[in-house]
């Protein structure tokens, strides 16, 4: 039986975080969107007295990369759950020797490196909108998340620059290089569009980046490799799962900073929006039509 309490936070796993134990009242959802089937079943359960979401970033299994999420089906599932918070668990490597494997960065900044394979927003086929993304993270999410993951006793750093990059491959050493030059602190492969479809859905979103690795500019380490990334993700899993226990009590007396986006973002003269568009993208800006 589902229950009543209301879903407003939902987890997202990256790589080596595939599934939330010590959930109960454990429930599974299939869901259908406009934009396609996400990455996985949705796992419903209780933590820490919350109700939450968990969604397998690539699937259970590791099926889809980087390029292939399908972005907006993920998010749309989970705005049309009622969730209002979502925190991505996410792989990086450093781009700064003070941001040492094992540590979390929770930044506040995106430079989108991705190179045109990826459905980038929710508007298009006859509405357009222009979401503000100066602050691409919300700022009150970030901090809580930050505090839950100083609480279970983790390394934390606040802020930072993430760049995304196309992947599956990792980089260069000259691209790692101009990375750094460019100011970049943080490097991954899913946080674009990821955080744009969460505010264009009006979702508030934080990211916990774990660090696995100094990509490839360092010269005293060696180049990263699947093999490290996954071992320095396993040795942080009990931390992320703490983590997100702590965080669970908190989200709920947080502010929805990204309710209402999307109020004045839509561009197009309401009378030529097609009906079509209007029913795909009625749970988005329903009320703003």
């Amino acid at each position: 039986m589902e229950s009543a309490q209301p879903i407003s936070f939902a987890v997202i796993g990256g790589s080596g975080l595939y599934a939330m134990p010590g959930l109960t009242e454990v429930e599974e959802r299939r869901i259908t969107t406009p934009f396609g089937e996400p990455s996985d079943a949705i796992v419903i359960g209780t933590y820490h007295g919350q109700r939450i979401a968990f969604l397998p970033r690539h699937g259970r299994g590791h099926r889809y990369s980087p390029s292939e999420v399908p972005y907006r089906a993920n998010i749309w599932a989970l705005k049309s759950l009622g969730v209002k918070h979502v925190i991505s668990v996410s792989a990086c490597g450093s781009l700064r020797e003070h941001l040492r494997p094992r540590d979390i960065v929770v930044p506040d900044q995106l430079f989108d490196f991705t190179k045109g394979k990826r459905a980038y927003s929710f508007f298009e086929n006859g509405i357009v909108g222009h979401v503000s993304v100066g602050r691409p993270f919300s700022q009150s999410l970030s901090a809580a998340l930050a505090q839950a993951v100083r609480q279970a006793g983790g390394t934390v750093h606040e802020g930072g620059t993430f760049i995304t990059i196309e992947g599956p491959r990792f980089s260069t050493k000259a691209e790692s290089l101009a990375f750094r030059a460019w100011g970049c602190d943080i490097i991954g492969m899913t946080a674009c569009p990821e955080a744009f479809l969460a505010r264009e859905a009006e979702l508030d979103f934080a990211i916990m980046a774990h660090v696995t690795d100094y990509d490839v500019w360092h010269e005293a380490e060696g180049e990263v490799t699947v093999d490290m990334v996954v071992q320095r993700l396993h040795d942080n899993l009990a931390l992320a799962q703490q983590a997100i226990a702590n965080l669970a009590s908190v989200v709920p007396t947080l502010p929805h900073e990204s309710a209402g986006a999307m109020k004045f973002a839509i561009m197009t003269a309401r009378e030529r929006i097609p009906a079509e568009a209007r029913e795909r993208l009625r749970l988005l800006i329903g009320d703003y039509l």
